[in-house]
């Protein structure tokens, strides 16, 4: 019996993690014209040519990844949220969300960064927006109920997402904490803003 080996090289969950988790960091502290693939590639602790399995290039991966971390902080945000009234879901999004961003620092300023950057504009949106099609479903549930304002979904958003993420950089700028007190707040203005 003869046996053939290749030079095949297989993805590992593993690895990209790593090359994910190593490209955050870089980019929060040194941006992204100065994070190159070979400085994430050692940060990482694997080769610069194992990057290049996972990616094309740079931008492939930075795209990629940005859809990732939007799809994690989706799953979070949208956990048990499903059962309950509108209003009660909406506060239990918020609160998902608040978590996520207090658990993931670097990923929520990795976020805003690329929101930020020049690479929003190369980025097919549809495909960012499909791990928000829960959001959209709640403000439908909510408008159904009649407990929701009758507008476009992506006004009502406006008065929900930008206060708790203006309120996060402040509080990893060391200027406020996110008590309860200051959670249950921006729960009560998000509903007043959207309520019917």
């Amino acid at each position: 019996m003869i046996v053939y080996y290749t030079n095949m090289r297989y993805k590992d969950e593993q690895k990209k993690e790593a090359i994910y988790e190593a490209t955050i960091l870089l980019l929060n502290k040194e941006g992204f014209s100065s994070t190159s693939m070979s400085k994430i590639a050692k940060h990482a602790g694997v080769s610069a040519s194992t990057i290049y399995i996972y990616f094309k290039n740079k931008d492939d991966m930075l795209k990629k990844l940005y859809l990732d971390t939007k799809k994690k902080m989706s799953a979070k945000m949208f956990t048990d949220t499903t059962n309950d009234d509108a209003k009660s879901s909406l506060a239990k999004v918020i609160r998902n969300y608040i978590d996520f961003i207090l658990d993931n620092q670097d990923a929520f300023l990795f976020l805003q960064q690329f929101t930020n950057s020049p690479y929003m504009t190369e980025l097919d949106e549809r495909e960012a927006s499909t791990y928000f099609t829960p959001m959209y479903q709640l403000v439908k549930k909510g408008q159904e109920e009649g407990t929701f304002k009758d507008v476009d979904a992506n006004l009502l958003f406006a008065y929900i997402e930008p206060p708790i993420t203006e309120l996060a950089k402040r509080h990893f700028k060391g200027e406020i904490d996110f008590t309860e007190e200051r959670i249950d707040v921006l729960i009560n203005l998000a509903w007043s803003a959207i309520k019917k």
